[in-house]
């Protein structure tokens, strides 16, 4: 991971991954996401961002934290584990899980991105592809629905949901430890081909 890498960078990708280290120990991340943020925080330090890795924001974490001048840039990791208790619901409780992502932290950044591995095809909803201008009440009343099926502590509000922007999406290979970075639009003409 370290071998293109410059010294500094080593010394701050090393940080990072001594930070998920300790909160393994204290088992409060798992080593499958940890590793995918590790290769997203590479991929920012190697274009010059700062890096922090489960970075508290207003009351929550999130993934990977990033800036550089006066820009920010947020990217949540999904793996697309479904819990058992979600055994049964398992798109329906994706779908929320991204919505409620793109909701809840884009508001905290200049820019968001969704990280995924190639073999995970998120769904994301339509709604997030337009600008808020352009979308439409129901359509918003929608997605808030669908994120307070599982996700009320605390609930997304109407305004979020409007207001809610992703603007790429991190497609990882922890194989060769590599990132993709890919829009919207394209991403989503990807993912129709398995949506059912």
């Amino acid at each position: 991971m370290m071998v293109d890498l410059k010294p500094d960078e080593v010394e701050k990708l090393l940080r990072l991954r001594d930070r998920l280290l300790r909160l393994h120990s204290l088992n409060m991340v798992k080593i499958n996401h940890s590793i995918m943020e590790l290769v997203c925080a590479k991929h920012l330090i190697q274009r010059g961002f700062d890096v922090e890795i489960e970075h508290l924001l207003n009351g929550v974490s999130c993934d990977i934290y990033a800036s550089k001048g006066y820009g920010t840039h947020i990217v949540e990791v999904e793996t697309g584990f479904v819990p058992p208790e979600n055994a049964l619901d398992p798109t329906t409780y994706l779908r929320a899980r991204i919505a409620s992502k793109i909701t809840r932290y884009s508001r905290y950044s200049d820019k968001f991105s969704l990280g995924a591995p190639q073999y995970y095809v998120m769904q994301i909803p339509h709604i997030f592809s337009r600008p808020p201008r352009m979308r439409g009440e129901e359509e918003i009343a929608e997605v808030k629905r669908l994120c307070d099926l599982y996700y009320r502590n605390p609930p997304v509000t109407l305004g979020e949901v409007r207001n809610a922007r992703i603007h790429s999406l991190y497609i990882v290979d922890v194989d060769s430890l590599k990132v993709s970075e890919m829009g919207l639009e394209d991403y989503l003409e990807r993912a129709a081909l398995w949506s059912v």
